[in-house]
């Protein structure tokens, strides 16, 4: 499971900070969560290649989540895009582009689908054979999402030198590996845990963009494996992150604790601080394993 962060900052652009967005690959799925302004440059000089993002995933529509949007979209067309693109957002998405794209006369050579979300409760919008994605509902100023992604349990693994030991002939193998148990011809019964390795531990992410403090969401993201959490302010401003409805870095520490997750990241921080460190610091006193996201920066686990 691999996160690029493309942005993580909040409100406007600036010539060395980008908003919102970042691309998550998780079981050879490549997945854009939001849409800042400037999100193809970044995703050119992260070397993503624009042909593998086929689901895009958008929180809310404040424009330092979505306004790269439309750009992206024209950009797909003109490099002559033939793949669908899938886009998961609040309701009001699909008429925001399309009015851009109808009075640009500027239609889409590929499949354009709108996926609008306006459940105040966690729903699964995306599953495939490898992957689940769902909402996880947030607090903010306009209806905003989170997204929760969870890989599927893989198959056992044949454990080949185990069944060699029972002298099971090659024919059974792929019974084995579909889960089922051997009879032997002296009518043994060989249950599948001995004849295969355990898979890999699936892998989850939860992306909490811009809300207030929600002990709501403990409930969808406990235990997840990594959690990224907006952070806009440090504690000295509290009064002003409740007022416009985020959260300081001991917010997002206490969310991190209570859901018992193994791995923080803060991101989303307000550009009023010349130095994200302290973001990080104030994060420490509460939940002790914390990452900074920043413009750039690749986290692997």
């Amino acid at each position: 499971m691999k996160l690029t962060i493309l942005g993580c900052y909040a409100a406007t652009p600036r010539t060395f900070t980008n908003p919102t967005s970042q691309i998550l690959e998780i079981k050879n799925r490549l997945f854009l969560i939001d849409c800042g302004e400037g999100t193809q440059v970044q995703l050119r000089k992260n070397k993503i290649r624009f042909s593998k993002i086929n689901h895009i995933f958008i929180s809310h529509l404040h424009g330092d989540h979505f306004f790269g949007l439309i750009g992206l979209i024209s950009t797909f067309t003109l490099l002559n895009r033939t793949t669908d693109l899938h886009i998961y957002g609040p309701k009001g998405i699909k008429e925001i582009i399309k009015l851009q794209l109808r009075l640009a006369n500027s239609w889409t050579n590929y499949g354009l689908y709108f996926h609008e979300l306006e459940s105040n409760e966690s729903e699964i919008v995306y599953e495939d054979e490898k992957v689940i994605v769902k909402t996880i509902p947030l607090k903010h100023r306009v209806y905003t999402n989170g997204f929760l992604f969870q890989e599927k349990i893989d198959k056992r693994k044949l454990n080949i030198a185990a069944a060699q030991d029972y002298n099971i002939e090659g024919c059974y193998y792929q019974n084995i590996k579909n889960g089922k148990d051997i009879v032997l011809d002296d009518g043994r019964i060989i249950e599948n845990e001995k004849l295969t390795f355990d898979p890999v531990a699936p892998k989850s992410y939860a992306f909490c963009s811009d809300t207030v403090y929600n002990e709501e969401i403990i409930p969808v993201i406990s235990g997840v494996d990594v959690l990224y959490h907006e952070a806009t302010f440090l504690q000295s401003e509290e009064a002003l992150a409740a007022k416009t409805m985020h959260s300081t870095a001991k917010e997002a520490a206490r969310i991190a604790l209570k859901s018992n997750v193994k791995q923080l990241i803060l991101g989303h921080y307000s550009t009023r601080y010349e130095n994200i460190e302290l973001f990080k610091e104030e994060a420490l006193t509460i939940f002790p394993e914390v990452l900074l996201a920043d413009d750039g920066e690749n986290f692997e686990f």
